[in-house]
This record gives structure tokens, sequence and C-alpha cells, in this order.
């Protein structure tokens, strides 16, 4: 008889997200964060070739989200980064952790993010 591997649920907000190694970014003097994503692979080739598709393809975040991304160093979860959001928005950043976790939910469907143990 198989033992059954007891998987414990985590709250979402207790992970401790940190970015993607390897991705680049850059900060204006605003602050504002733009990532620069690499269109790589065989289909993102013949795309460029063509259809004039750009090597590089660039995200810009909000300013919520350019608060929170120099931050993500892989040793807060996302309460501590909440509570520092909370501090520099006040009530501009609420719903505040409905908001940081969708903004995570993103970032992860992309790949932009890492979660740390």
């Amino acid at each position: 008889m198989k033992k059954k591997k007891i998987v414990i649920p985590q709250n979402y907000l207790e992970r401790i997200p940190a970015r993607a190694e390897g991705l680049r970014w850059t900060a204006n003097s605003e602050g504002m964060v733009t990532l620069e994503i690499d269109n790589t692979g065989w289909v993102n080739r013949i795309a460029q070739l063509l259809f004039s598709r750009p090597k590089v393809s660039y995200v810009h975040l909000d300013e919520l989200g350019s608060f929170v991304w120099p931050l993500m160093d892989g040793k807060m979860n996302i309460i501590e980064l909440g509570k520092l959001v909370d501090a520099a928005f006040g009530e501009k950043a609420h719903p505040l952790y409905e908001r940081l976790a969708q903004y995570f939910r993103i970032l992860d469907s992309y790949h932009f993010v890492e979660w740390n143990k």
C-alpha cells in the first residue's frame, strides 16, 4: 500500500517572491521600471523575419509595480511587501493584498518571478 503525500496548502500571501534570474530591467529617473524580454526561439525568429517583430519586447510597469519590483529580493514575503506599499501609497493602493496577489499571479504567469521557500 502506497502512502499518499500530504500537501499542506500555503497562504499565497506568505510566499516569498524573487525576480527571475537573467531578466533584465531598468528604472528611469522617476523610478518607473521597464522589463526587457528577449524574443527567442524559432517561432519568434520566423516572426522577426516575416513580420518585422522586435528581438526585444519592453514591459512597462505601473507605479505600484515599479515600487514593488526592486524590493523583490527573495527575502520578504508578500505580506511584508504589502506593509511597505501601504506605507508609501496609503489608500491609493487599496484593496492592497488583492491587488498584490493579482500582480504576482500575472508576474508568475509570464515567468517574471520565482518563488523561494
